[in-house]
């Protein structure tokens, strides 16, 4: 092997190595959302009735989440339920806008 093709594939690896831990830090200021996302935008997997990502069926389905920036859940604006009680995201599982069935 040539020297300049050592050094290639050494800066390959290096970048490599280098986007791997971008990418694990991205994930890590990531937290799971319940009870944000429209129905059928979801990530994967919502609660029960539901299968993966984009099969949540209810508006604000709260058994369903979606990733979002590590401590923004709780700030995220939503339209209130219909008897004006306010609608708030969570870190764990809601009873609330669930499908009917």
């Amino acid at each position: 092997m040539s020297k300049t093709l050592k050094t290639v594939a050494i800066v390959g690896a290096v970048a490599a190595s280098l986007a791997a831990h971008t990418t694990t830090a991205a994930a890590q200021a990531k937290e799971k959302c319940f009870g944000v996302s429209l129905a059928g935008k979801n990530d994967c997997a919502a609660g029960p009735g539901t299968t993966c990502a984009g099969s949540s069926t209810v508006d604000y389905q709260g058994n369903a989440w979606t990733l979002v920036d590590a401590g923004t859940c709780g700030e995220i604006e939503l339209p209130a339920m219909a008897d004006g009680t306010a609608r708030m995201g969570s870190l764990e599982a809601l009873e609330r806008d669930l499908p009917k069935g």
